[in-house]
């Protein structure tokens, strides 16, 4: 029996079918092992930078079901992803199980011709590759924990930087400080709507755009009195080449920009594709396709379209950094025409098939018109329309939304009369740059070599994790918080959140995945310096105040002037005399009124507070605590706004837990409450999850329905692939 171990559940699935009852597939789900929580032990620093890994504990169950399934095997394949993370992934199995004789296998596609190849091909563990996943990871935790440590105690507690989430951020500030200090200047758009000898209308633009009102009203009244002819026709023959394959990076842009799909989900849509057998592996820079794969698009194109539209292709790959796959993304079946277990694993593989297939076939043809329009007594400036039709349409017949839209113009010749139907001036106002989407900062990220493919998901989600970026439609604004963090950074700790430095270590690590560079120097010549760096800014004054509030905003409480301070829920107006006067104003202007008692408990009689914990707001029962008795409290739902809750919304919160009553059979009570994964049921150490779905709520469920919970089957809790 052939033992091969996969990192997902689906992909196991997927090969049991491939290969049949002679090979056990079993799913490591992900990694085995990862450093600490506590990043006191994570790295032996001055042993030589020596990670301390740890198994993770929902993974021990597992790590028993692979040494059983090892030790009955008779070879043992590791067939983790195509990547330096899989490759990691790889050697931390063989360590754990001490698996001496395993032997690793690559493949991009899961295909039973892609696995059997791989299979009559088994290499050692590239030790390269693993020590530059390695690299990555002792780098991002040094960097991560001895900043942010910094950023707790001169900014506030819980925040974080990270080696390329900082350099992230520092791209979204720099871009809303440009949006802040923009001035919006007036300009006018003038249009003339003309028609010559066939009497087909069409509108033309002044090529000019006054700021003035007065000049844009002198080309009207020029041009309604005027006598328009066209003064010059071009047409130009132009080509449009296909778009290589999908890289990560350009899947990321298109599935936003077309499906609207964010980074991390285009990224877990895609791998769920590819455990499927559906596409190739989906974390490459290249834009290759492997010459089977091309081979069979050219034939489908010569079948689907005809021999005229068929021009193979070979692309280039650009980026220095391209050694996470050897192929693009692509169908592994590009006659397959849909495929996805459901809506949206339909809409990417489309995109992906449709990017693959038009990237064989012929340039597209158009013809480019440009219509130059004046009057003859001139003094105004030139009007010009310009449009474009479809000769051959060449790839844009498989990838019809790259298509844009045709304006055909009517046919004109030099010196023709015109007659003006209508001329008209709209006053607009330039704009500022706009804010990046999660398509645009990917793009710019991988434009300024900032991460790898496979980051730049998490990258945008830790973002958003950390309350640094809220989203405005689909662009990503900075918060106050991520505001005040990059300034921070900026001011202090710009040599290493800069471009450059952040881009030389991404090439930096992928040397040592190439076996040029050695661990322990690299990350001895970064970390050496960095602490230093770290430990030099201990004594500088606390980031608390953001400077002074405008003098129109007096404290609430005895109207001394304000100061801008960095709070929780982002920035607010604290008294100049804090802590004597604790009166503040948020933001906008409007009053905070901290521990004012908003209705009474009537168990007690004791004013109800809502208050602003380490972990969050929260409401309490009474204001003091009595020797050794706790107030009562209950923490407020995510999401909900501490200004809103009511007397009723704080009683219903506060009554949690609740005893449900006692179990029948053991005597022991069953509780309801809310804990850190949500809402659940608890008897005897049994805890039960109460999911939406099944219309349980915690603050309203009974003892049968919670007996009836209790009986059924425990579910097995479920891992990420």
């Amino acid at each position: 029996m052939h033992l091969l171990i996969v990192e997902s559940p689906t992909k196991s699935r997927t090969l049991s079918k491939l290969l049949g009852k002679d090979f056990n597939i079993r799913a490591s789900v992900g990694h085995i092992r990862d450093l600490p929580k506590s990043d006191k032990d994570a790295v032996d620093i001055k042993g030589g930078f020596i990670p301390h890994y740890e198994i993770n504990e929902d993974k021990k169950e597992i790590i028993e079901e692979l040494r059983t399934s090892a030790a009955r095997a008779d070879d043992i394949y590791l067939a983790t992803d195509p990547d330096r993370e899989g490759e990691a992934i790889a050697w931390h199995i063989a360590q754990v199980l001490n698996l001496g004789n395993s032997k690793r296998i690559v493949f991009h596609e899961i295909t039973k011709e892609a696995i059997l190849e791989a299979l009559k091909h088994p290499r050692a563990i590239d030790e390269k590759l693993v020590k530059a996943q390695e690299a990555r990871r002792v780098l991002d935790r040094l960097f991560g924990y001895d900043l942010s440590g910094l950023i707790w105690k001169k900014v506030r507690y819980g925040l974080s930087a990270g080696r390329v989430q900082s350099p992230a951020l520092r791209i979204l500030v720099e871009r809303e400080r440009e949006i802040n200090s923009f001035k919006s200047e007036a300009y006018h758009i003038i249009t003339a709507d003309v028609f010559g000898n066939n009497k087909t209308v069409f509108r033309t633009t002044c090529e000019e755009q006054p700021k003035e009102k007065t000049i844009a009203e002198s080309i009207l009244k020029m041009g309604r009195s005027g006598s328009w002819f066209v003064k010059d026709v071009t047409e130009s023959e132009v080509k449009r080449s296909p778009r290589p394959p999908f890289t990560t990076s350009t899947l990321q842009q298109t599935a936003s920009s077309r499906l609207g799909f964010s980074p991390s989900r285009t990224m877990g849509i895609a791998q769920k594709l590819y455990e499927q057998g559906y596409i190739t592996y989906m974390r490459t820079d290249s834009v290759n396709l492997a010459s089977t794969a091309q081979q069979q698009i050219v034939g489908l194109v010569e079948r689907i379209y005809g021999k005229g539209y068929v021009e193979p292709r070979t692309y280039k790959t650009k980026s220095k950094s391209a050694q996470e796959a050897h192929e693009a993304i692509r169908p592994t079946d590009a006659g397959r025409e849909n495929a996805g277990s459901n809506e949206e694993q339909k809409k990417l593989y489309r995109i992906i098939r449709e990017r693959a297939i038009a990237s064989q076939m012929a340039d597209a043809k158009l013809v480019r018109t440009k219509i130059t329009a004046t009057i003859k007594e001139g003094g105004i400036p030139d009007f010009a329309a310009t449009g474009s039709r479809v000769l051959f349409d060449g790839w844009l017949a498989c990838d019809t939304r790259s298509r844009g839209e045709d304006v055909e113009l009517p046919k004109v010749a030099t010196d023709e009369s015109l007659t003006l139907k209508d001329i008209a001036s709209e006053e607009k106002h330039t704009e500022p740059p706009p804010r990046y989407t999660e398509a645009g900062l990917v793009k710019e990220l991988e434009k300024r070599g900032i991460g790898r493919p496979s980051t730049y998901a998490s990258i945008i989600k830790t973002l958003y994790d950390r309350k640094y970026v809220s989203r405005d439609g689909r662009a990503m604004k900075p918060t106050d918080t991520g505001e005040v963090v990059s300034s921070f950074l900026e001011k202090n700790f710009m040599n290493y959140i800069n471009d450059t430095f952040t881009a030389e270590m991404e090439n930096e690590l992928d040397e040592i995945a190439e076996g040029k560079r050695e661990y322990v120097k690299t990350l001895k010549e970064f970390y050496e310096p960095f602490h230093k760096d770290v430990r030099s800014k201990e004594n500088i004054e606390k980031l608390t105040n953001l400077g002074p509030a405008p003098a129109k905003w007096k404290c609430p409480k005895c109207d001394s002037s304000m100061t801008f301070k960095l709070g929780k829920s982002g920035k607010f107006m604290s008294c100049e005399n804090y802590p004597e006067c604790k009166g503040a104003r948020r933001a906008d202007g409007s009053v905070v009124e901290p521990n004012k008692p908003m209705g009474t408990d009537p168990a007690t009689g004791l004013p109800i507070f809502v208050m602003e914990g380490k972990f969050g707001p929260y409401v309490q029962v009474g204001e003091t605590v009595k020797g050794d008795e706790k107030p009562r409290r209950a923490s407020l739902p995510k999401g909900k706004d501490p200004a809103t809750v009511s007397q009723e919304e704080a009683l219903k919160y506060l009554s949690l837990p609740r005893v449900l009553g006692t179990h029948p059979e053991t005597g022991k009570e069953i509780i309801a409450s809310i804990g850190r994964f949500g809402p659940y049921i608890m008897h005897d150490g049994d805890f039960r999850s109460l999911k939406k779905t099944s219309g349980d709520d915690v603050y309203t469920i009974e003892l049968p329905r919670a007996l009836e919970i209790l009986k059924e089957e425990k579910k097995k809790k479920k891992h990420r692939n």
